[in-house]
């Protein structure tokens, strides 16, 4: 994720875990917009798994720029998709970008949850647009988390603190819904929203692991350091969802949006 909130610290371990998204799996939605020949800016780019995958979409007459402010992130990515000749991965802050050249869509991925300042952000990427140009954001509605059956009390606690520590850090945990409202405020046109849920059922073969996410949030120190929960709970809460994840778990529901305007 670039442009990640100052409070956020990001763990070099996490990259691998950006690999394994995908346009098709990850960002479907986006589809309909990527058009041979496109200039693409991909704000948040993590290790480039998705801007590869649109690199390849819009073909060898098109570009695709990735930014992210964390550099083992654009490291890795470097790496591992430095065969895909139109693709470039740069480390730098969304607002410290100033290129050249306007881009026909720019597009970010479960970004602008991290940042404090989201309608700044969209008015930044909307500024480097072509007249014509259109910007996707897709992104949560972290209160509409979804568990079925609910997990342990331990798990909810840990949660409802994981929102209030977001809350207090000035992200906004409702931003796929306000989205909508910042386009217009910015003067988008065609604004168009959506559903992108994110939707994993016992059964399926990566269940366990997609829903396993809370435990490697949980897994973060900052929150204990920060005063907001004892070690002793968040340890607790990982034991006991890892437990539920084996035993109970049906489904997970992730509400995922996208959405999307033009630059007229």
């Amino acid at each position: 994720m670039a442009t990640t909130n100052k409070f956020i610290k990001r763990d070099p371990s996490t990259s691998k875990l950006f690999d394994e998204r995908s346009l098709q799996r990850d960002y479907a939605t986006l589809a309909s917009l990527l058009k041979p020949g496109m200039q693409v800016l991909d704000v948040g780019c993590g290790t480039g798994a998705i801007s590869k995958d649109i690199a390849n979409i819009i073909g060898p007459q098109g570009q695709v720029t990735g930014i992210d402010n964390t550099g083992h992130f654009i490291e890795s990515g470097k790496e591992t998709y430095n065969d895909v000749e139109n693709l470039e991965l740069i480390h730098t802050d969304l607002f410290d970008f100033n290129p050249e050249e306007k881009f026909d869509l720019i597009v970010s991925a479960r970004t602008i949850q991290w940042l404090s300042n989201p309608q700044e952000a969209i008015a930044k990427m909307k500024s480097m647009l072509k007249p014509g140009g259109w910007l996707s954001v897709l992104d949560y509605d972290h209160t509409a988390l979804a568990w079925i059956p609910e997990p342990p009390l331990s798990m909810r606690r840990f949660y409802a603190t994981f929102l209030r520590w977001r809350s207090d850090a000035g992200m906004n945990n409702e931003v796929a819904e306000d989205a909508k409202g910042f386009f217009e405020e910015l003067g988008f046109q065609n604004i168009e929203v959506l559903n992108a849920d994110e939707v994993y059922e016992k059964g399926q073969p990566d269940f366990e692991h997609k829903i396993s996410i809370w435990s490697k949030v949980a897994a973060m120190n900052q929150i204990v350091e920060e005063g907001y929960i004892s070690d002793a709970d968040r340890l607790q809460a990982i034991e006991d969802y890892n437990q539920w994840i084996a035993t109970d778990a049906k489904q997970m529901i992730m509400k995922l949006k996208e959405t999307r305007g033009q630059n007229l």
